[in-house]
């Protein structure tokens, strides 16, 4: 007797729902709270992001505030990658006639990849507000595709190196992952996570952009304005 697809769907659901809050998990808001009692929020540029932690709590703090949020992304990918298979093996939640579990899988990890990403920068824990989702993006980038997140994460270290100024990585990272995959013999379903990620990472820095224009982007190791 098969599964109900009813089941299957609802499940499929709430992997995506864990895999968000993987990505919710406010690291740098934590690290503020923990190291120092204070909300980072309210000082520096006011992000979550590992950029601020660096000019409000630290060299060390940062690097561990980034770490994790690239953590947070890859382990996102790695366990949906071993639940939809894990799922679609359950005689109670059978996909339904004609779902390729092989095919789902890769989407489904795919869409898990997103929800990481988008739980970086639109947190539960932070009233739905949060990071520019930039190493979070790295992590899932990593974990799913290691060439283009190789790829992405040298092109962020060259832009930095050059100009100083992370938020401009960040973009370039964005922008030579969406090269890459096209250049990489990638999925169909990961070329459109990273083009739809990118394009997000993208857009959250619209203030960065319009500071990059006008010359008043703070370079490391600058105050940033609020």
């Amino acid at each position: 007797m098969g599964g109900d697809p009813m089941v299957f769907w609802i499940a499929s659901a709430a992997g995506l729902g864990i895999a968000y809050l993987f990505g919710a998990t406010p690291t740098g808001y934590l690290a503020g709270k923990l190291l120092k009692g204070i909300d980072i929020r309210e000082h520096g540029s006011k992000s979550v992001g590992a950029t601020n932690v660096l000019r409000t709590l630290g060299k060390w703090p940062a690097l561990a505030v980034l770490l994790a949020d690239v953590l947070k992304g890859a382990a996102a990918i790695l366990f949906a990658g071993w639940f939809y298979p894990w799922l679609a093996s359950l005689p109670a939640v059978t996909p339904p006639p004609g779902l390729d579990p092989g095919t789902w899988t890769r989407w489904a990890v795919c869409l898990a990849g997103l929800a990481a990403v988008l739980g970086h920068s639109r947190s539960i824990w932070l009233k739905f507000a949060g990071g520019k989702s930039a190493a979070t993006g790295l992590g899932v980038l990593l974990a799913l595709a290691w060439p283009v997140g190789a790829g992405a994460a040298a092109a962020f270290a060259l832009a930095v190196a050059a100009f100083r100024i992370v938020s401009l990585g960040s973009m370039v990272a964005a922008l030579t992952a969406i090269a890459l995959v096209f250049g990489l013999p990638e999925p169909a379903p990961y070329r459109l996570l990273v083009i739809a990620g990118g394009l997000y990472v993208i857009a959250r820095h619209r203030a960065n952009i319009q500071r990059l224009l006008a010359g008043t982007e703070p370079r490391l190791g600058k105050a940033a304005a609020p």
